[in-house]
């Protein structure tokens, strides 16, 4: 395996302070806050429907299109990032997350799509700035080990949210509900706004990296099969995430909140996947296997969450997927990190790219299947076409060479 300390990093030429535990926390919070808010709104879904009157194509806009704003902004944010600064692209993004929190006060269904876009936008900022702000504050290992925590915590936060929505709502109201979670975000954004700041040794600013080096980076065999086998995870795990709620409630015969409860499973799962995820590739395996096996997991849970009837079999083809889809990437993240030789403007552009592949495969997902589930009254069709793009995964796997990184600079 190409050990993570294999790329060099800024921290690890500069004796780390202990402020950057402060910077970790912050961090890690910010995920949370990332987390917590993107899925919150699918166990919501019926109540939004039947108060603003809307399809479900509509409804399902309102995950889709937070999700697309991130897409766009992906790979133009990468470069926005390396120009405006690390710091203030946290500070910015994170107050946009916070929006959420007005929820409450959304009179209709288009300025609750405001509030999700605005989400969008801030989760952009702020995922695409993280790569390089590790690389700043972070020995190689701890970036892997903050890889995974970072996972895990968005994970927590879906799981969260997407368990508890429906219970809030029944208690406060759909809206309400809403901005709880969002409230999260902007208690996140203020701490950040006081605490928040880049190490004393990266004030001297280097040149940004000129823009046509953008084509060829991007290019790389690696980092693109990387780009392609996160976003055909995502589009099963969105179609998934987003629909089966409305899927066990309507077809299997759970409550609301039965429904949100064991589509929680996912996330939940997910927190102790990356966990393992982050942790033990420093000491087993090889890139390649941890590519592998996860994709081998989403191909059998993802059909079996949504195919087998009993509740035994329901549990057990969630358990898969969720290991599956969140096992993999902290091993993605690092790779693009080590593929780039660990230069950060480099980093906030590939994930920037990841975050755009990713974000139009999310995008598609919920609409997808609302969309076919309208034309055809079901949520099969939908779901097994997501389940078919899930293959990237172990197809990056079994592509990917063997031998050590090498940097496309």
């Amino acid at each position: 395996m190409t050990s993570v300390s294999a790329y060099p990093s800024p921290a690890g030429a500069f004796q780390p302070r202990r402020y950057r535990f402060i910077i970790a926390g912050l961090i890690i919070a910010a995920h949370f806050s990332v987390g917590v808010n993107v899925f919150a709104i699918s166990p919501l879904l019926g109540n939004i429907i039947h108060d603003y009157e809307i399809s479900r194509s509509a409804a399902g806009l309102l995950i889709a299109l937070a999700l697309l704003v991130s897409a766009c902004f992906g790979l133009p944010g990468g470069v926005v990032t390396t120009r405006i600064g690390l710091t203030r692209s946290y500070t910015v993004g994170w107050w946009l997350i916070g929006l959420a929190a007005l929820s409450f006060l959304a009179p209709n269904y288009l300025s609750l799509l405001a509030l999700r876009l605005f989400y969008g936008l801030g989760v952009a900022l702020v995922l695409i700035a993280t790569g390089p702000m590790l690389l700043q504050w972070f020995k190689p290992k701890e970036v892997m080990i903050m890889n995974g925590l970072n996972t895990a915590v968005i994970s927590l936060g879906i799981a969260l949210s997407v368990a508890t929505a429906a219970p809030l709502a029944g208690v406060l109201g759909w809206q309400n509900s809403l901005s709880i979670f969002g409230a999260m975000g902007l208690l996140g954004a203020a701490a950040w706004t006081v605490l928040g700041k880049a190490p004393a040794h990266t004030a001297q600013k280097s040149s940004p990296m000129p823009i046509r080096e953008i084509p060829r980076l991007i290019r790389n065999r690696q980092i693109l099969l990387l780009l392609l086998a996160d976003a055909g995870v995502l589009v099963q795990y969105t179609a998934l995430t987003a629909w089966l709620p409305a899927f066990y409630t309507e077809v299997r015969g759970m409550t609301p909140t039965q429904a949100g409860f064991v589509t929680g499973l996912l996330p939940f799962i997910g927190v102790f996947a990356v966990l393992v995820g982050g942790f033990l590739p420093l000491r087993f395996g090889t890139p390649r296997s941890y590519l592998i096996w996860p994709g081998v997991l989403v191909l059998i849970g993802g059909p079996g969450s949504f195919v087998l009837g009993s509740p035994s079999g329901i549990y057990l083809g969630l358990v898969l997927v969720g290991i599956g889809s969140w096992l993999y990437v902290p091993t993605l993240l690092s790779r693009t990190m080590e593929l780039v030789g660990g230069d950060p403007q480099r980093v906030a552009v590939v994930w920037g790219s990841l975050i755009t592949f990713s974000g139009f495969a999310m995008f598609v997902a919920p609409i997808m299947v609302g969309s076919l589930r309208d034309l055809t009254g079901s949520y099969l069709p939908g779901f097994l076409i997501s389940s078919i793009a899930a293959l990237t995964l172990l197809t990056a796997g079994v592509a990917m060479p063997r031998g050590e990184v090498r940097s496309p600079r």
